[in-house]
């Protein structure tokens, strides 16, 4: 088997000579359109001064989306801070809360209360009444 086969079918001369006239033709006009494109000529100026506006858009694009990640990223460190900070302030909360929540018990208010000289009551309260005489 010769290797110009197409699914398993030889080739004719005829179709191999076509197949190589397209192949050389495609190579022709790919090195015909990079010579005119980097060439100093001015088809090559047409090209670059035709193609200004979407090499323009692309370079938006670019620019919004470099834009768009840092802003991103500096949305993502500001909520780490604040879920920082949040933490931090509810440890504060349950430890003052538990401090004020033993500085409440009476027996705490009653050492306070003992350094100012107050002492605490050791009997029942009692109800006074007041009588009104109508005359």
């Amino acid at each position: 088997m010769s290797g110009n086969t197409i699914k398993n079918k030889e080739l004719s001369e005829e179709v191999q000579k076509k197949m190589d006239d397209s192949v050389e033709q495609k190579v022709e006009e790919t090195q015909h359109f990079l010579r005119s494109i980097f060439s100093a000529k001015k088809v090559s100026s047409y090209l670059v001064a035709r193609n200004l506006p979407f090499a323009a858009f692309v370079a938006l694009l670019g620019l919004l989306y470099i834009s768009n990640r840092h802003l991103a990223e500096r949305t993502v460190r500001s909520i780490d801070k604040l879920g920082r900070d949040v933490k931090e302030l509810s440890w504060d909360y349950k430890s003052l809360s538990s401090e004020l929540m033993k500085l409440t018990t009476q027996t705490e208010i009653a050492k306070r209360a003992d350094t100012l000289g107050l002492k605490e009551r050791m009997e029942p309260p009692i109800k006074i009444e007041v009588v009104n005489e109508k005359k």
